[in-house]
């Protein structure tokens, strides 16, 4: 099955699910908090299939982040003056 059809056979899946969901607040009535909680989290499917459709539809282009570039030029020294060298401890103290 391709990515297409797989779609379209949610859509049709949440399509029944709201059709069987409006029936439940016809006989339940929808003013109480667990049917209100059942149609909110169908429709945030529904959007959430929406989305998934759209990022399907984009084309299977490399996506690589943003490259920065970075200087070959030492950096200035003073820069550190004020920090321990990694693992080794401070330059006037031993290590334990």
């Amino acid at each position: 099955m391709s990515v297409h059809d797989d779609l379209s056979a949610i859509q049709r899946s949440l399509d029944d699910l709201s059709r069987s969901v409006a029936r439940l607040e016809q006989q339940l009535g929808g003013g109480g908090l667990e049917i209100r909680r059942v149609r909110t989290d169908a429709d945030h499917l529904r959007e959430s299939l929406a989305l998934l459709r759209a990022a399907a539809a984009v084309p299977d282009a490399p996506k690589r982040p943003d490259l920065v570039p970075i200087s070959d030029t030492p950096y200035d020294g003073s820069l550190w003056t004020d920090s321990d060298d990694e693992g080794l401890g401070a330059r006037d103290r031993r290590a334990p």
